[in-house]
C-alpha cells in the first residue's frame, strides 16, 4: 500500500526541479511525485511504498536542496 509523504522544501523553479529530477525519479520512481512551486512551503508530495522520509531528505540534501517534512 502507497504512504503519501509530505516535505517543505527550497526547490523553488522550474530550473530546481530539473536537477532534482533524476535523483529523485531514481528514488521513488517517475511519477511519483511532484513539487507545488506555487505554495509557500514549495511542497514536494512522494507516493511510495518502500521509501522512508530520511531518504529523501538525504537525496535532495545530496542535488543541494533543503526538505523537512511536514
Amino acid at each position: 500500500m502507497k504512504k503519501v509523504l509530505k516535505f517543505k522544501t527550497n526547490i523553488k523553479c522550474v530550473g530546481c526541479v530539473s536537477k532534482v529530477t533524476p535523483a529523485l525519479n531514481q528514488t521513488v520512481g517517475e511519477n511519483n511525485w511532484e513539487v507545488d512551486l506555487a505554495s509557500m512551503e514549495k511542497a514536494l508530495t512522494i507516493q511510495t511504498e518502500n521509501v522512508d522520509a530520511a531518504s529523501v531528505v538525504g537525496v535532495l540534501q545530496a542535488a543541494g536542496f533543503r526538505a523537512e517534512a511536514i
